[in-house]
């Protein structure tokens, strides 16, 4: 009686399988290295670089002079860092809110109206919330039609130009002004007659004339240069009076992993801000040969010193009355999470103690 055997494979057969198998096992292997390699934390991008988006006009003051005197450089030696600064100018919060979110820059220069859609928009992300002021000044807008006397005169036939259509600061003070005197459902009444434009743009159409822009929420010195420089142009509206008292119009803000990765590189950009306000306020005709030989302006240096010295206008770092813009952007549906505290959108920091 024979048994039947189990066939089993020629040896050449049992090779190749036993060295498929060790070629899975390898690349299993490599499979969980690759793994564990993305598992694992990597590290953050090494301090001293730091990558800043700022605008145009007075309001950038601050940036000019830390800039010139290389305070950022200077407080990062303090920290043990050789600070390497990058700036960029941009024109418009949304091309600033683009570049951060980006990671083309690291600190973004632009108004509370900006700082605030972002800071809704990464709310619980990104997370980007302000760092610091540049400081109050009045925004005016201005128009040289002499039947404008007040928002409620803009007809069809009018265009006001401001930084971001719906987004920069000047556009959401509109719209604020614009609830007040027609209630919040109509709070973006003046969006159809408002047109995108770069400040000086703006101000060298309302100083000529004869263009469908009849007006221009701007900033100084641009506001300022379009009054001196054309008889019918005449303000409109002042932000303070919409804000109700002096406010910070334009911040400066950042991701919260920027400022987490960073800590040295940021502690030693918020000193450097610090230094330039004292600056300022201790050597207003300096500033304003930095801001003339920063930004190569063309402007008048009298007038340019009569806007720094300017009562209503103060260089400080710690934000001021930008509650109420925020909250009435909440009431409109501008954006989704509502704030409470001033210090919901801003990074906790001793420098800005006091703001509001």
């Amino acid at each position: 009686m024979q048994f039947l055997r189990r066939p089993t494979a020629p040896r050449s057969s049992f090779v190749r399988r036993f060295a498929a198998s060790l070629v899975a096992l390898s690349i299993s292997a490599l499979a969980l290295v690759a793994v564990l390699g993305v598992i694992a934390p990597t590290p953050a991008r090494a301090e001293g670089q730091i990558r800043v988006a700022e605008q145009f006009g007075v309001v950038y003051l601050l940036l000019n002079v830390a800039r010139d005197q290389q305070l950022i450089e200077k407080e990062g030696r303090k920290q043990g860092l050789d600070i390497k600064v990058d700036w960029l100018k941009l024109s418009g919060g949304s091309a600033v809110n683009d570049a951060l979110l980006s990671g083309s820059v690291d600190i973004a220069g632009a108004g509370v109206g900006p700082l605030m859609t972002i800071w809704d928009r990464t709310h619980g992300h990104q997370n980007v919330k302000g760092v610091a002021s540049l400081g109050n000044l009045p925004y005016y807008l201005v128009s040289n039609n002499p039947r404008v006397k007040t928002i409620a005169d803009f007809t069809g036939k009018d265009r006001i130009a401001l930084p971001a259509v719906g987004v920069s600061v000047q556009s959401r003070v509109l719209q604020f002004a614009s609830a007040k005197l027609w209630g919040d459902k109509s709070f973006d009444r003046l969006d159809r007659l408002s047109q995108a434009m770069p400040h000086p743009d703006a101000a060298a159409a309302i100083i000529a004339g004869g263009t469908e822009i009849t007006g221009h929420f701007g900033n100084p010195p641009f506001q300022e240069q379009e009054l001196a420089g054309n008889p019918n142009a005449h303000i409109v509206l002042n932000s303070y009076d919409v804000l109700g008292g002096p406010s910070s119009a334009t911040v400066l803000y950042a991701t919260e992993k920027f400022r987490t990765d960073n800590p040295k590189t940021y502690r030693a950009f918020i000193d450097a801000l610090a230094d330039a306000s004292r600056f300022v306020a201790a050597n207003p005709d300096a500033a304003a040969d930095i801001y003339i030989r920063v930004n190569h302006a063309k402007i008048d240096r009298g007038l340019l010193l009569k806007i720094i010295r300017n009562p209503d206008v103060q260089f400080k770092i710690a934000p001021q009355n930008t509650l109420p813009l925020a909250q009435f952007m909440y009431r409109v549906g501008a954006i989704r999470n509502e704030p409470h505290s001033w210090k919901d959108y801003f990074f906790d920091d001793p420098a800005l103690a006091g703001g509001s």
